[in-house]
């Protein structure tokens, strides 16, 4: 495996429209899609496109959402992971535990929300940061 082009940077955030605000009226974003809810993850998701890559801002959504645990150390929110590409999720997350790493959550991937399988790959194995393999979107790269 080889790690692929940055897709995105996760930012937790306890406001998505307070952040949006920050990413178009500080930073100059000119597009932003619409939030939407993801409660099988716990998170409302709203991605921010940036000329190489994009913003995905992440909010709790009811009261078991894992982003909770994050905003309480870092009630201002903040970065949550880094999103890398790779051709193939389960020979990424196969290499990935063969070389030691542990893999979040039941080890299966899951649909993110790009609509492509995802995993997400514990920080202590990733020099402290979050990392999220997800599949490449054909659509995007075909």
């Amino acid at each position: 495996m080889s790690i692929g082009r940055l897709n995105h940077v996760g930012v937790a955030t306890p406001s998505i429209d307070d952040s949006v605000r920050l990413y178009r009226d500080v930073l100059g974003a000119t597009r932003i899609h619409d939030r939407f809810a993801m409660p099988e993850q716990g998170v409302w998701v709203c991605f921010v496109d940036l000329p190489n890559s994009q913003i995905e801002l992440i909010e709790p959504y009811g009261e078991a959402s894992p982003i909770h645990g994050f905003l309480a150390k870092n009630p201002k929110g903040g970065q949550h992971h880094l999103c890398f590409e790779v051709p193939d999720i389960i020979a990424a997350r196969d290499e990935m535990r063969a070389k030691g790493c542990t893999i979040l959550g039941t080890g299966e991937p899951r649909i993110g929300a790009h609509g492509t399988p995802i995993i997400f790959v514990h920080p202590k194995d990733m020099g402290g940061v979050l990392v999220e393999l997800m599949e490449s979107p054909k659509a995007l790269h075909a």
